[in-house]
């Protein structure tokens, strides 16, 4: 009689690294170079975490590494584990861990926020990082590979809201991107009905930003106006030019978006519509620098009003019931 395997209830943080480095490189000499150590030895701790676990997490060939399906779940565990070691270490040595913080884009409000929680905390070290879109960043954040991030948070899928805490930042007000020469240009804003007819890009097709397509969606609704079909993302101004000139497409954006050559930013009115946005990081995450943030936002909240919403302000009601429910 064969007995069952017997899977350790206290693994050891070195295999998981192992196994976690091997998962995101796929190739296991380039992950014993990440890790400092022979790829011998790295490969002894996958086998080693394969047997305690009595599981096969790698399909390997002389060609190639690839995960298998128990590889694939165990993968975002192994990674959360990661990151809760690094917390309790920090929390106990006072020696915090960098923090990444996703700030969308340089020049939006999440910069001043950044910067504010710098100041709190000179000792940690907390980095940048620009890349759009919530769904993707909260992905990354329950995975450890990301600490905090901006953006709306009732448009995350409620799997991915289990794993995350937030807390409401601002009201931001939205914005129309017009290509120079549209006639809307003419006016200091842009009414929303004037938009009626115009096909307007917001991220439709882009899988890092459901939530913010999601929200134009609920803003155009009975209005006429239409949602641009998926297309490539314009990085860099250059590229924005280019696109812009081309498809001719307003963009729905927010009133302090950066400038873009090509391109005139109007404030839309009647009504205002506003985007919410919250900070947003991985439930039980402990860091003097979620702290820092935390503190930051509300200092710039309460200074500039970013959490009065106009009387003429518009809003979903899953919306305004989430952020006036943590407020």
């Amino acid at each position: 009689m064969t007995a069952e395997p017997v899977v350790r209830r206290d693994v050891d943080p070195r295999l998981l690294r192992a196994f976690v480095a091997v998962a995101e490189e796929l190739h296991f000499t380039r992950a014993a170079t990440r890790l400092y150590v022979a790829q011998q030895a790295l490969s002894r701790d996958v086998r080693r975490l394969e047997r305690e676990l009595g599981a096969v997490l790698f399909a390997r060939s002389t060609r190639q590494v690839t995960l298998t399906a128990d590889g694939e779940r165990l993968l975002p565990y192994a990674r959360r584990v990661l990151a809760a070691q690094d917390d309790l270490v920090a929390a106990a040595t006072g020696a915090a861990r960098p923090l990444l913080v996703d700030v969308n884009s340089p020049g939006l409000a999440f910069g001043r926020i950044l910067e504010r929680a710098r100041a709190l905390v000179p000792e940690c070290e907390l980095m940048a990082r620009f890349e759009s879109g919530l769904t993707g960043s909260a992905a990354e954040i329950v995975a450890g590979r990301l600490d905090a991030s901006f953006g709306r948070y009732a448009g995350l899928d409620p799997a991915l809201r289990a794993g995350l805490d937030q807390q409401p930042v601002r009201y931001e007000p939205m914005a129309v991107l017009l290509p120079t020469g549209h006639p809307l240009t003419e006016l200091d804003a842009v009414p929303l009905d004037a938009l009626a007819g115009e096909t307007v890009y917001a991220g439709a097709g882009n899988p890092r930003t459901p939530e913010w397509t999601g929200l134009a969606r609920l803003l155009f609704e009975g209005r006429g106006i239409g949602i641009a079909p998926p297309a490539p993302l314009a990085v860099g101004p250059e590229e924005f030019e280019r696109v812009m000139a081309k498809n001719r497409n307003p963009v729905l954006a927010v009133v302090d978006f950066p400038a873009m050559p090509g391109a005139v930013l109007r404030p839309l009115v009647d009504p205002v519509p506003l985007s919410p946005v919250s900070l947003v990081w991985r439930k039980g995450l402990v860091h003097p620098g979620v702290d820092a943030l935390r503190t930051a936002a509300a200092g710039l909240a309460a200074e500039e009003g970013w959490l009065e919403k106009p009387a003429n302000g518009w809003l979903p009601a899953t919306d305004a019931l989430i952020m006036m429910s943590h407020n």
